[in-house]
């Protein structure tokens, strides 16, 4: 049976206007900063890591958040950002990323190799598989039967060959070059990017992949992923090409092997724009049967730029770090306050209190450590 936000047809046509609070008070921060890492829950318990911590992983029992965060085995493989993470059976899956292979590699690459991270005796390994498709920036979704199901990623290929032609090209000694190159790149169309568009599956029991179907919507990479009811899910927002996101709010409900999609209401512009940008590592999560929606990144003026044929959306643009909250009751969005401060890429969590955010990136590019609840 499909999952759904509650109806609001019979609400009153004028409906309280929501608030949301932030508050720290018994959650502790972080050890280290961290953007561009994982985030898992299971058992109560909350896993974050990787990203800028490099190979370290931490975590938390949400029952005793007084008790700390406990530094668990580090990562075995190099370091990684930008990977997807979900629980199976009891242990935890990390795919890909991207990253260099080593500390003296001229560059980066997406990753295609797989991790678990086993909590009952704290340790790792490494799956003997290997990802079909790079799946940098792509959300692995924790299904009932065991089964991870993974949306979106980058391009290995494509991404690969972009960062290496890039490093041996000084920007200093051969600007033109270089900025040919950049440009290039930047202003191909979204579908020229050739982001992951299947909806994968793996089974952890037979290390076997699979494919579920077709996102029908353009595929898009960094979105936030909102687990709603058993095998269903909301996906917001996200890039749909490097500079460019979308406004653009599914979600996705999965049986036996298949996958059921649904367009819902977009995200709505911010009070204090002109239009909605999308946003790109927002967090998000399902809290007294509504969703949360906090920060992000975005660029104003892409989208402006994009729907007149410009595909190099961001050029010369400055990123916006987004302190925006949105509700959504299942029906319509309503903008209900402000975090702190500008904040994308952390990790949030669904607790009895709001929304947990953990760490983030800030408008300085910076990492950050703290800890905090959103709540309405």
């Amino acid at each position: 049976m499909r999952a759904v936000l509650p109806d609001t047809k019979s609400a009153p046509k004028e409906a309280p206007q929501l608030t949301a609070s932030h508050t720290s008070g018994k959650w502790p921060d972080l050890p280290v900063a961290i953007k561009g890492g994982i985030g898992v829950q299971f058992d109560d318990v909350a896993y974050v890591g990787l990203g800028s911590a490099g190979r370290d992983l931490y975590s938390l029992d949400l029952k005793n958040p007084e008790a700390g965060w406990k530094g668990r085995a580090p990562f075995p493989g190099a370091p990684t950002n930008g990977a997807a993470a979900a629980a199976s059976g009891g242990r935890i899956f990390v795919f890909s990323g991207n990253g260099k292979e080593t500390p003296d590699a001229k560059s980066a690459i997406i990753f295609d190799c797989v991790h678990i991270y086993d909590p009952a005796d704290d340790s790792w390994s490494r799956v003997e598989t290997r990802t079909p498709v790079g799946l940098s920036g792509a959300k692995a979704l924790s299904l009932s039967n065991g089964r991870i199901a993974i949306v979106g990623g980058y391009n290995k290929q494509l991404f690969d060959r972009y960062l290496a032609d890039l490093s041996v090209l000084d920007k200093d000694t051969n600007p033109l070059e270089f900025d040919r190159l950049v440009r290039s790149y930047m202003s191909m169309a979204p579908d020229e990017y050739r982001w992951n568009g299947d909806v994968l599956s793996y089974d952890p029991r037979t290390n076997c992949w699979g494919l579920l179907g077709q996102n029908p919507f353009p595929p898009n990479c960094d979105s936030a992923a909102v687990a709603i009811g058993q095998d269903d899910f909301v996906l917001v927002s996200g890039e749909v090409k490097p500079g460019l996101r979308t406004a653009a709010v599914k979600s996705v409900c999965f049986k036996e092997n298949l996958c059921d999609w649904r367009q819902l209401t977009d995200l709505p512009k911010p009070a204090s724009d002109e239009v909605q940008e999308g946003l790109g590592g927002a967090f998000a999560g399902y809290v007294g049967k509504q969703i949360l929606v906090a920060g992000g990144v975005n660029f104003k003026g892409a989208r402006v730029n994009a729907d007149a044929g410009n595909w190099y959306a961001h050029e010369g643009l400055t990123k916006s770090w987004r302190d925006e909250i949105y509700a959504f009751d299942g029906k319509d969005w309503r903008e209900v306050g402000k975090l702190p401060h500008g904040l994308a890429y952390g990790i949030s969590f669904s607790v009895p209190d709001g929304l947990l955010i953990v760490g983030g990136e800030d408008c300085t590019g910076n990492a950050r450590a703290e800890v905090f609840v959103v709540n309405v």
